[in-house]
């Protein structure tokens, strides 16, 4: 299994709204990508990062594929290219890492 970590920090305002309602559009768009791109066994969104962080976010995705070639399918998929739009207007920055699960 592969796990795919992206986090964005935000534009104070963009699109017309802010960044905490651009933040829970892009939940709301993300979460709809479960049960429907092949291989995508999990996902996890969520604006509400801990003090402890030390990078910082405003918004973390945690997703789970069955495999390297999973997450290249997921990468060009149709609908979470539509995420990718959304983020790309109203994102200030995007860090992301990509691991294999050992067990």
């Amino acid at each position: 299994m592969v796990r795919h970590i992206v986090w964005w920090t935000l534009k104070p305002e963009a699109d017309g709204r802010s960044a905490e309602e651009n933040a829970e559009l892009m939940k709301k768009a993300a979460r709809g990508l479960m049960g429907r791109i092949p291989g995508l066994l999990s996902l996890d969104i969520s604006s509400a990062p801990l003090q402890s962080s030390t990078v910082p976010l405003h918004l973390v995705l945690c997703s789970t594929h069955t495999d390297e070639e999973a997450l290249k399918g997921y990468a060009v998929h149709p609908l979470h290219l539509e995420c990718i739009n959304i983020m790309k207007n109203v994102a200030e920055s995007r860090q992301a890492l990509d691991y294999e699960i050992q067990e």
